[in-house]
């Protein structure tokens, strides 16, 4: 499966529009055209190192509308590259009503949901076997907004724009905008974000960053894809 480069480039300006519409700034590069990333060097490696900026995926599902993600990385540290010792990621998410990730947990990362701004958010939980797969018989205890509520597993919680919640390592979850209350921004503060090796999908067969269709002239640049200071010029 691929996802189209024009299905990417649309997500993002819809995703921009909506993020200028509450008041959500970003930072310069979020803006930069593929010319000024090929122009682009050494001093922006922090920017290509630890994947910050836009990241778009259907996970391999060949359904954006339902299974999918945009979202932009603020800041992070990295797992892979020696010398950025960030402990901390922060995410800006754009959730349509509907779409979602796959059902997912990370080995090691730590991460509080934060509705920011625009409809409601609906976060369904549940606990993982030490095999990884899902423990309905597991109560599970989730901080929402430093309050401590008990959630039977597979129970869904609503987080209205302000509210926040934590998610700890190995804990499944899906979230997506809730039907009926329109184009919702959320945050993602947590510990370093690893996609590479840190994600664990439900049935594993999701793929976290999918083949593209280059069906139109590429808009942005995805995290993954920046041109290296030496390839710029070549």
């Amino acid at each position: 499966m691929t996802l189209s480069r024009s299905t990417i480039d649309a997500s993002i300006g819809r995703a921009m529009e909506v993020f200028a519409r509450h008041g959500v700034r970003l930072p310069p590069f979020a803006f930069w055209t593929p010319a000024a990333w090929q122009a682009a060097d050494g001093a922006c490696d922090e920017i290509r190192d630890c994947m910050l900026g836009w990241d778009v995926t259907d996970f391999g599902s060949g359904d954006f509308a339902h299974i999918g993600r945009t979202l932009f990385t603020l800041r992070n540290g990295s797992t892979r590259r020696p010398g950025y010792p960030k402990p901390y990621a922060e995410k800006l998410l754009f959730d349509p009503e509907g779409q979602r990730a796959p059902a997912h947990f990370h080995r090691q990362k730590r991460e509080d949901i934060v509705c920011r701004a625009g409809g409601n958010v609906l976060v369904q939980l549940r606990g993982a076997t030490p095999d990884g797969q899902p423990d309905d018989d597991a109560a599970l205890t989730i901080q929402v907004d430093g309050t401590a509520v008990r959630l039977a597993s597979g129970g869904i919680l609503r987080l209205e724009p302000g509210m926040s919640l934590c998610i700890p390592p190995r804990t499944i979850h899906q979230f997506w905008g809730e039907e009926g209350t329109g184009f919702t921004v959320n945050s993602e503060v947590s510990s370093v974000c690893d996609d590479w090796n840190d994600n664990v999908f439900l049935g594993g067969a999701s793929v976290r960053f999918p083949a593209i269709d280059e069906d139109a002239p590429r808009r942005h640049y995805l995290c993954h894809e920046y041109p290296r200071p030496e390839s710029a010029h070549a």
